[in-house]
C-alpha cells in the first residue's frame, strides 16, 4: 500500500479511539460508518417495494425483510473487515489483484451500479422537494447537484459531523413512520407471525394485481444489498485510528465495527418493517394506487384510502422522510463514488471533481427523462424500477470478490472467514445472484 493512495485520504485514520475504556465508551468511537452503511438498505429504491409488499400480501412478506437484513449483516461486517485488516477498500483490494483488462471492466460495471444508485437518490430528493415545494420536478432535480458542494463542506468540518448528521436523518425517518404505523393500529399478532418464514404460505398465495408473492419476496431479498455499500463500508471502517503494531488495537477494531454495523443495520431492518406494516396496515386492499411516491403522498391525505386518520400533515411528514432518505442518500452515494473512482483506477484527482462528476453522470438520464415528460412523477418511478437492473448486474461482481479475500488466509491472516462463514457467504452470494437474475428476466 505504500505506493498507494489510502482510501479517502482526507479522512482516513482521522478519528481517535479511547484505550483501555469501558465497552459502550469504546462502542461509541467507533460507531458512525455503520449509520452510512444503514442508509443504503432504506434509500429511496426500497420504499415503493416494501409500502406495495404490505399493501398486497399484509404481514406475509417480514419474514423476507428478516432474512434480507441478515444476510446484509453477515457481508457488510465482512466488507468492514476488509477495510480494516487489509487496509484497502473492496475497490483497491480488486484492482491489486486482477489484470488490466479484468480490473477496468470491474470498474465499468460498478459505475453503472452506482449511477443507478444516485438515480434512486436524485429521484427521490427530486420528488420529495416537488412535493414539499411545488417547484416544478426539472427544478427540483437540478437543485440536487449542490448536495455534492454541502458534503465538500461538511468533509472539511470532520468526518464525525457527517456521522452526526447522517444519524439524525436516520432518527427523522425512523420517527416518522412509527408516528405513522402508531396512528395506522397494526395488528401486533400478526406482525410476529409474518416474521417466521412460510413458504406454504408463499405458494398458496394467490397473486394480486398481477404480481405473485414469491416474486415480491424475491425482490425484497434480491434488491436488499447494494453493491456500493460494500465499497464504501470497506472504506469508512478505515476512519477510526489503529494502532497496527499492537494486534490486540486491529483485534478490537473489527470487534467494535462489527458491533456497529449490526445495530445500525438492525435499524434499518426496524424502518423497513415499518414500511412493510405501514402498507399492510393503512393501505391493504389499495396497493394499485400507492405505486409511486406522488401516490403514496396524496393516499396519505385522502380519507377513501386512509380512512379516518387521513391528513395534509401525513403527506407532508413523508414527503420530509423521503427528503431526509434521498439526502443521507446523496451523501453515501457521493463518497462511494470517489472510493470507486480513486480505489479501481488509483487516480489523484480532487474530491470535489470526482464527486462532481459521479453526481452529473447520474443526473443526466434523469434530467433528460424530466424534460420529455414534464411532471409526471410515474414515468420517474418506471425509470427508478428499471435502474435496479444494473444493480442487479454488478451485484455478482462485488460480493464475489469480498468473500473471496475475506477468505483468503495470505491475504487476513488471523482475521480470514471462519469455515463455515465462507461457505455460508458463498451460499448467500450464489442465492442473491439467482435471485437479481431472476428479477432482471422477470423485468423483461
Amino acid at each position: 500500500m505504500s505506493d498507494k493512495k489510502v482510501s479517502l485520504s482526507e479522512v482516513n485514520q482521522s478519528i481517535a479511539t479511547p484505550k483501555n475504556a469501558g465497552f459502550f465508551r469504546t462502542l461509541l468511537a467507533f460507531s458512525g460508518p455503520g449509520m452510512l452503511v444503514a442508509v443504503g438498505y432504506m434509500d429511496p429504491g426500497n420504499w415503493i417495494t416494501s409500502v406495495v409488499g404490505g399493501a398486497t400480501y399484509r404481514y406475509l412478506l417480514l419474514s423476507a425483510v428478516l432474512v434480507s437484513s441478515v444476510m446484509a449483516m453477515q457481508l457488510q461486517q465482512m466488507a468492514g473487515k476488509l477495510g480494516i485488516v487489509t487496509r484497502m477498500d473492496l475497490a483497491q483490494a480488486i484492482a491489486a489483484h486482477t489484470s488490466k483488462p479484468v480490473r477496468y471492466l470491474l470498474w465499468v460495471i460498478t459505475e453503472l451500479a452506482l449511477m443507478a444508485t444516485d438515480l434512486a437518490e436524485v429521484i427521490g430528493a427530486g420528488i420529495a422537494l416537488h412535493l414539499l415545494f411545488g417547484w416544478s420536478l426539472l427544478f427540483s432535480i437540478l437543485i440536487t447537484v449542490f448536495d455534492v458542494f454541502l458534503l465538500l463542506f461538511l468533509m472539511k468540518l470532520g468526518f464525525r459531523k457527517i456521522e452526526a448528521i447522517v444519524g439524525t436523518l436516520i432518527l427523522t425517518i425512523l420517527l416518522i413512520f412509527l408516528y405513522l404505523v402508531i396512528l395506522a393500529k397494526p395488528n401486533l399478532h400478526h406482525i410476529l407471525s409474518g416474521y417466521l418464514p412460510n413458504v406454504a404460505a408463499y405458494q398458496h398465495t394467490a397473486s394480486k394485481n398481477g404480481t405473485s408473492v414469491l416474486t415480491l419476496a424475491l425482490g425484497i431479498v434480491g434488491a436488499t444489498v447494494m453493491p456500493h455499500n460494500l465499497y464504501l463500508h470497506s472504506s469508512i471502517a478505515q476512519t477510526r485510528k489503529v494502532n497496527y503494531k499492537a494486534k490486540q488495537s486491529v483485534h478490537e477494531a473489527v470487534r467494535f465495527m462489527t458491533w456497529d454495523s449490526n445495530i445500525q443495520l438492525s435499524l434499518a431492518f426496524v424502518v423497513n418493517s415499518l414500511l412493510l406494516i405501514l402498507g399492510a396496515a393503512l393501505f391493504f386492499g389499495h396497493a394499485d394506487k400507492i405505486g409511486a411516491f406522488s401516490a403514496m403522498y396524496n393516499a396519505l391525505k385522502d380519507p377513501q384510502i386512509a380512512g379516518a386518520i387521513a391528513s395534509p400533515i401525513l403527506s407532508t411528514l413523508f414527503a420530509v422522510a423521503l427528503l431526509a432518505s434521498g439526502q443521507n442518500s446523496t451523501i453515501t452515494g457521493t463518497l462511494t463514488g470517489q472510493i470507486v473512482m480513486e480505489g479501481f483506477l488509483n487516480m489523484k484527482l480532487p474530491p470535489w471533481f470526482l464527486r462532481l462528476v459521479t453526481r452529473l453522470l447520474a443526473l443526466l438520464p434523469v434530467v433528460i427523462v424530466a424534460i420529455l415528460y414534464g411532471d409526471k412523477e410515474q414515468v420517474l418511478d418506471n425509470l427508478l424500477v428499471y435502474s435496479q437492473v444494473f444493480l442487479s448486474v454488478a451485484l455478482p461482481f462485488s460480493i464475489f470478490p469480498l468473500v473471496y479475500f475475506t477468505s483468503n488466509k495470505k491475504l487476513m491472516g488471523e482475521f480470514v472467514n471462519s469455515k463455515w462463514n465462507t461457505y455460508l457467504a458463498y451460499a448467500v452470494s450464489i442465492l442473491l445472484t439467482i435471485l437479481n437474475v431472476k428479477l432482471v428476466v422477470d423485468l423483461f
